[in-house]
């Protein structure tokens, strides 16, 4: 898999993902939503570490810094 994700894009999915999971151990958020939106966290999180999105790839985007050599 080539990287797709550039910097900015991984540290957002990782806050948003921190900022879910923190919702929902408050109590915050609960229930079917609750569990929907962890799951989208646990995605973010693991796209973030990977730095591959795999709903860029068919859309040919990609928000990696190109490098000039």
């Amino acid at each position: 898999m080539k990287s797709n994700m550039g910097t900015a894009d991984k540290v957002i999915r990782t806050l948003v993902a921190i900022v879910v999971s923190l919702l929902y151990y408050y109590g915050v958020i609960s229930g079917t939503l609750g569990i929907v939106l962890l799951v989208l966290a646990g995605v973010f999180l693991l796209t973030s570490l990977v730095s591959f999105c795999p709903l860029y790839a068919p859309f040919g985007i990609s928000t990696c810094s190109t490098r000039k050599s």
